[in-house]
């Protein structure tokens, strides 16, 4: 099996809250010369502030970035069934190798309703299909049985889970085994390698904004069964998560960490509020700390280029 760490990549914007697409696709070459993947529109990636049009943009420019180096799946989670596979249509002709549909978010689903949902998008979208789940802020989550349901379909190619939680993980193991292709990524950084070590095909990871070689480097390891080195590094990604994390919201902090090494990956839009003095004194503490630069991550994203 080959594992792949993906970045949940983050959304530039510029000054007005306009998108800022080339820097977008800076940070992706960032990623992918960390040896990352590139995973869009997710959380990280505040898609929930896009619009559709955007959302096309934004992985346009991922593409771009990405032909030929690295793996392309993005988000097309909408709420509604109908718009969800409007959206990964158009992603599929950008290029991607395949969509991610984050669960409905705002409306209350039972299992039956998620089934039908992802059965539907898989039967009319022409690329793979991976399930999203991240109960914390779509207030919905899909039940392993119906995650095994599901994974009878050729087109359900595996799930991102950013639940959070062991049992889960162990439950999608289980399918892993029972159903041969299935795939699933642990979605949250502080269980990367538990993931990895029951049979995950790997990670998407929203702190690889920020340390791109740490997150790289738990897989890494891991592939090359280097297991005390691999439990290490992910020692080493758990201290600098819980300092990371401390301020505030986790994707919220991502950005702020970002913008305080490095101002032109812009702010996040209303109604996300720019963190106070505190939270910044904090996130300053952080990067001092544990030594942190952007530029030190792999690639100098300073680039003298007008953003379109």
């Amino acid at each position: 099996m080959n594992q792949s760490t993906f970045t949940a990549l983050i959304t530039a914007f510029n000054t007005d809250e306009s998108v800022a697409y080339n820097r977008i696709k800076q940070e992706a070459s960032r990623q992918i010369a960390a040896g990352n993947d590139i995973f869009a529109c997710g959380t990280n990636g505040d898609f929930s502030s896009l619009t559709f049009s955007e959302k096309v943009r934004v992985v346009e420019a991922c593409a771009e970035a990405t032909a030929g180096k690295a793996r392309l799946i993005a988000n097309a989670g909408c709420p509604a069934t109908h718009e969800t596979i409007l959206l990964a249509r158009e992603f599929a002709q950008i290029g991607v190798e395949a969509v991610a549909a984050i669960l409905p978010y705002f409306i209350a689903c039972t299992q039956e309703g998620l089934y039908k949902h992802y059965m539907r998008i898989a039967d009319e979208v022409d690329v793979p299909v991976y399930i999203y789940e991240i109960p914390a802020r779509t207030g919905n989550s899909i039940d392993i049985a119906t995650v095994a349901r599901l994974a009878k379909h050729p087109n359900i190619k595996g799930i991102k889970d950013s639940s959070g939680k062991t049992e889960r993980l162990d439950g999608l193991s289980k399918i892993v085994t029972d159903q041969p292709g299935f795939e699933f990524y642990t979605g949250t950084d502080s269980l990367i390698l538990y993931g990895l070590e029951r049979g995950a095909s790997g990670c998407v990871s929203g702190m690889a904004n920020v340390v791109p070689t740490w997150i790289h480097a738990i897989t890494t390891a891991f592939v090359a069964g280097e297991s005390e080195v691999a439990l290490a590094a992910q020692e080493k990604v758990n201290t600098l998560r819980k300092a990371l994390y401390a301020p505030g919201y986790p994707p919220a902090m991502v950005k702020r960490i970002l913008y305080l090494m490095d101002a032109t990956v812009g702010n996040n839009r209303l109604p996300s509020l720019v963190p106070d003095t505190e939270v910044d004194t904090a996130l300053m503490a952080v990067i001092d700390s544990f030594g942190l630069n952007v530029k030190n991550h792999v690639f100098d994203i300073n680039k003298k280029e007008k953003d379109v």
